[in-house]
């Protein structure tokens, strides 16, 4: 199937998709917070682990295992205050640089369209997947976060 080899060549080259991401995210004016609030490596790890876990989650649909993941990553993020709209611009820079080696290695070509679009599906499927799961988290934290703060206000009066 040319989805698995290509599904799998994103894996063997996670490394450097994943200093791509980095790069593309250090030049961004979209996300200053995030960098200034989460770690290097921690962002290097979270994309790194997207290109070598793709395979798995794209091919086996393990819905659950990318709902754990991604609801911790929106709840990790906003416990850090990285906004919101900063989390889905890595996000989508995470899928525009897998999308650009893609092209780049000539992988989307017209004779293979069909299956192309079927890996376009489930490619996007998984981000959507991973923003609405992140979204939760957030969502999650967000709520907690602010009962917690309000908490003291209420109980003085």
């Amino acid at each position: 199937m040319f989805a698995v080899k290509m599904v799998k060549l994103i894996g063997t080259h996670a490394d450097q998709l994943s200093e791509r991401v980095m790069h593309k995210l250090s030049d961004a004016d979209e996300c200053k917070e995030l960098l200034s609030k989460v770690p290097p490596q921690e962002i290097k790890h979270r994309t790194y682990e997207i290109f070598t876990h793709l395979s798995d989650w794209l091919l086996s649909q393990m819905l659950s295992e990318v709902e754990e993941r991604y609801i911790g990553l929106g709840s990790r993020r906003a416990r850090q205050g990285v906004p919101y709209s900063q989390l889905l611009f890595a996000v989508n820079a995470t899928k525009q640089v897998l999308w650009g080696f893609l092209v780049q290695e000539g992988l989307l070509e017209p004779e293979d369209l069909i299956r192309e679009m079927e890996l376009v599906h489930s490619l996007a499927g998984f981000f959507d997947r991973a923003l609405y799961y992140a979204a939760i988290g957030y969502e999650q934290t967000y709520k907690s976060e602010l009962a917690k703060a309000l908490a003291p206000q209420v109980a003085h009066r």
